[in-house]
């Protein structure tokens, strides 16, 4: 009871927070218009993309640190939220797509195919977005039961490659200042290091089971 009132209280919690990076971005685009400000920079159709770009790669990683983090701190309750994290990554994901096809390439999409075909960088964040698609569309309870929770876990392993391209395309699009993306593909290591490690210690335990039981 107290854990279904809890989330009635965080649920819209965690909702709001993840809308305040895109609340500050529109009070920036806003206030440097109509207050001649310079949140968004001399530049600011650059820092617009690369700030929902950033906002998504976060996202992405606080969704894969859900889990461990439930885990570690012993709150399993926390894990509820994950797939609302994650649907906020695909929504800025979403996002930094619109503002590059909208803003830098004026929906000119024979451009759009050329930039994917000869900058690579692009390549990889179209792939991490196309992959992001399918756990987007899959994330409600009646796709989870079609697919079955077993085929589900499957597929949303792909977060992990979703994470390391996202950390790729964020690394080769700066010119300079490397350590966000630096630090981001850090966290994303030590993350897929603690996955490796949880799922060879539940084979190590599940392994000496089976050996316990056949010897009794």
């Amino acid at each position: 009871m107290a854990t279904k009132r809890s989330r009635l209280i965080f649920k819209p919690l965690v909702f709001l927070v993840s809308l305040i990076p895109l609340g500050w971005i529109v009070f920036a685009i806003w206030s440097d218009t109509s207050l001649g400000t310079r949140y968004m920079t001399s530049d600011p159709t650059q820092k617009l993309n690369r700030e929902l770009g950033d906002w998504a790669l976060i996202f992405v990683i606080v969704t894969l640190a859900v889990r461990p983090a439930a885990q570690v701190l012993k709150t399993p309750e926390i894990v509820s939220y994950r797939r609302m994290i994650g649907l906020f990554a695909f929504f800025y994901a979403l996002l930094h797509l619109s503002s590059y096809i909208g803003f830098d390439l004026q929906l000119n999409l024979n451009e759009l195919i050329q930039d994917v075909i000869k900058r690579t960088y692009i390549t990889i964040g179209m792939l991490a977005f196309i992959c992001l698609l399918p756990l987007a569309i899959t994330s409600t309870r009646g796709m989870i039961k079609r697919l079955g929770s077993r085929r589900w876990l499957k597929l949303h392993m792909l977060i992990y490659l979703i994470s390391i391209l996202g950390a790729f395309h964020f690394y080769m699009m700066v010119r300079a200042g490397f350590a966000r993306p630096m630090t981001y593909a850090s966290i994303i290591v030590l993350l897929l290091g603690y996955r490796v490690w949880e799922s060879r210690r539940k084979a190590a335990a599940k392994a000496l089971r089976r050996k316990r039981a056949s010897a009794t």
